[in-house]
Parts: C-alpha cells; structure tokens; sequence
C-alpha cells in the first residue's frame, strides 16, 4: 500500500489520489513512466516526479522515519506492512492514577512473533525501554495517542518517541468497530485464554497490587492479560489494515 500512495504529494488529496489509481496509477514507478497524468501540469508534474524519487529511495535505504513524516497520523496505517520487520505492538499498564501521578507497572511489546515485558521494579527502566524502542519504527497502540503515549512520556520525560504511530482504536471505529480493544475482540471472534477471559485495565491494576502483596497467581495473570493484549492487537491492526485496503486502497475503484 505504502508504494501505492500519492497522498503525500502537495495538492494531491484522497480524491486526486483515487483518480490516479482509476487511470491505472498505483505504484510510485508507474507514476515516474508516465509523462502526462490528468489534471496534472507538465511543471508540477516534474516537481512531484522529484517528490516521489525521494520517497522510492528512502523505501529503498529504509529511512522509514523520514518516510513517515510525510503523511499525516491518520494515514501511518499504510506503513503496516512495508515496516512490517520494524513494528511493534505496543501496550502499557499501570498502577490506575492519571498519567504524571502514577506509575506505569508493564510495557508489553509484541513484535516479530516474540513478546517482551519490561516490567517495573524489575526490567523496566528508561535505558531499557529505550534501547527496546529504538528497535522499531512503527508504534501500533489502541488508543496509545490518548493513554499509552503521553503515560509513557510523562513517566519518562527524557524518552525519544518519535516512531510513525498506528492507533488503531481511530481506524476501527473508521470501520464502524467501537468500544474498547475487548469488546471488539469479541465482535471479531479473537479469543484469550481462560483463565484472563473477562480482565479488563482495571483488573490489571488490582493484579498489579496483588502481586505486589506477594500472590504469584496474580503475577502470571497480570503477564498473560498484557501479553494477550499486544498479541490481540497485531490481529485487529492486521484486520483493519486489509479493511482499509479493501476500503480506501487501489482496490476501492477497481470494482
């Protein structure tokens, strides 16, 4: 998809976007071989032939940051797949007081098939997280621009969070798919593991506490919730990601 969009062109919008794709225009090369594109002058053609030559090389290079800043936040579900190798789901929990006034207890992060749980107290410090994050170039969160993000930085002022950022919880409820992450699991038919079937965030800080209070049950729970978190949240992104290519990709006009 990320090859496929010309929505970081200036002047080029969701419509003129589509008009390119109906003439046959879905890939940043079949823009450059084209010497004449409708509704685009011979000079701005050129310009944006510049343009486009600029993204293909950092696609290339994998400068996916730069990439990224080219697109506004409710685009960045488009790098899902090309950053694919560079993504990490990402979801936080914490001891239930509002962001600079608690503390945050996980930082799961699922990425690569492989989980991690940075937790506090323990493995979860600033340099740790940091070097984890620095791994990635795409943040996939449900909700992370309201919760997750600004928990993270206000725990950890000093905390670089520049990443290209998928919030899902936006782009579902794009799709009609409302509510939180478990209510739509449910709506979708994603399952978790018994014995967590039902947690909710406040669950996880009642856990949190418990564990703290030396219950071993309530630590292994409070592990499996997060986990069970970031892995269910890579199958929503994956979901809404082949939505939206049914929805607002190439694929949108070519019925």
């Amino acid at each position: 998809m990320l090859e496929s969009s010309f929505i970081f062109l200036n002047g080029i919008g969701e419509n003129s976007e589509k008009r390119l794709w109906k003439y046959g225009i879905t890939h940043w090369e079949q823009f450059l071989q084209s010497s004449t594109l409708p509704g685009i002058a011979s000079s701005r053609k050129s310009l944006y032939d510049r343009e486009v030559e600029k993204m293909s090389k950092d696609f290339a290079l994998g400068n996916w940051r730069t990439l990224a800043k080219r697109f506004k936040s409710k685009e960045h579900w488009r790098f899902l797949k090309a950053f694919r190798s560079r993504t990490a789901f990402l979801d936080i929990e914490t001891t239930g007081e509002p962001a600079g006034h608690g503390d945050i207890t996980i930082v799961g992060l699922f990425a690569n098939e492989t989980t991690t749980l940075l937790v506090k107290d323990d493995s979860l410090t600033q340099e740790r997280l940091q070097n984890e994050l620095d791994k990635y170039d795409l943040l996939v969160t449900f909700f992370g621009t309201g919760y997750d993000l600004p928990y993270l930085r206000a725990t950890y002022p000093r905390l670089k969070l520049n990443h290209a950022h998928f919030d899902v919880c936006f782009a579902a409820r794009r799709l009609g798919l409302r509510g939180g992450l478990k209510h739509i699991e449910l709506e979708l038919g994603f399952t978790r593991e018994h014995n967590i079937q039902g947690l909710d965030g406040w669950d996880a800080v009642r856990l949190w506490h418990a564990w703290q209070a030396g219950d071993e049950d309530a630590k292994t729970k409070l592990c499996q919730y997060n986990e069970a978190d970031v892995k269910n949240l890579k199958l929503l992104a994956d979901h809404t990601y082949e939505e939206f290519l049914q929805r607002y990709g190439p694929m949108s006009v070519m019925a």
